[in-house]
């Protein structure tokens, strides 16, 4: 059974999580940290992660960019496998990940489900053939009214997924209303969208003279992102220090 604290316990996703622990005998939550002091029937709350005293295999985390420092400072201090899902990461975070990865294991993701991942990996694949056939790129994201950043984390790991393939080729543009130009060939447009409850809305256009290719990626719930996390969770059971993605799981079901 893999023993996990869950980091933003009281938050949307934190309650999917323990509601899909308590459905799952493969695992259990023996902690959880909020800032939100709200009692837990099923495990106790910390508002300090430091205050943990429970033993644990691995933290899942879907809390806030604000609490990300003091998370991996607790992270690599108990040496706990870290499922770092929080999004709007900052370049100072992103630096510590790196460093900290040396001394335990981390697994970071924009977007945990298995559907988003194998998303990016078909990007990767097809992106370099259509830029040459001169095709246009362009990536719309749409989110509930509550989400915080913009553009989404799974928004901006796409635009990465087709820059890669395009060895770095391609800047992002986030706005045109200030642009009285027509569209740069090296431009890789993202737009965002927010309104009502719209869990997670994805797209990639690539458009060509007279064709459009679109793929795109729906959630309909937040099980989703649960579900992978809890499954990256038991991935980094017995794994050597370092930095590992969702890529790494889906490639070892």
């Amino acid at each position: 059974m893999v023993r996990i604290i869950l980091h933003g316990c009281n938050g949307a996703m934190g309650k999917v999580v323990s509601e899909l622990v308590k459905e799952n005998k493969d695992f259990t939550i023996v902690a959880g940290v909020d800032v939100t002091p709200q009692k837990r029937e099923d495990f106790p709350v910390y508002q300090d992660i430091n205050d943990i005293k429970e033993e644990a295999d691995a933290i899942v985390d879907f809390a806030h960019i604000s609490a990300v420092s003091s998370l991996l400072e607790f992270t690599k201090s108990r040496k706990i496998p870290l499922v770092l899902c929080t999004t709007g990461l900052e370049d100072v975070h992103i630096q510590k990940i790196k460093e900290y990865s040396k001394e335990v294991a981390i697994l970071r993701s924009a977007n945990m489900s298995l559907g988003v991942n194998l998303l990016l990996k078909l990007i990767k694949e097809v992106s370099l053939s259509l830029y040459n056939a001169d095709f246009d790129i362009e990536i719309v994201e749409k989110h509930h009214r509550r989400k915080l950043d913009a553009p989404s984390g799974t928004a901006l790991s796409m635009a990465e997924a087709v820059n890669e393939a395009l060895h770095g080729s391609l800047s992002y543009v986030y706005e045109r209303e200030s642009k009285r130009q027509p569209r740069g060939k090296k431009e890789l447009g993202i737009s965002s969208v927010r309104g009502g409850s719209i869990v997670g809305e994805h797209d990639i256009i690539f458009a060509g003279e007279d064709e459009l290719i679109t793929l795109s990626h729906s959630a309909y719930s937040r099980k989703i992102f649960a579900k992978g996390a809890l499954s990256a969770a038991k991935y980094l059971l017995g794994k050597q220090n370092g930095l590992y993605t969702m890529t790494d799981v889906i490639e070892n079901r």
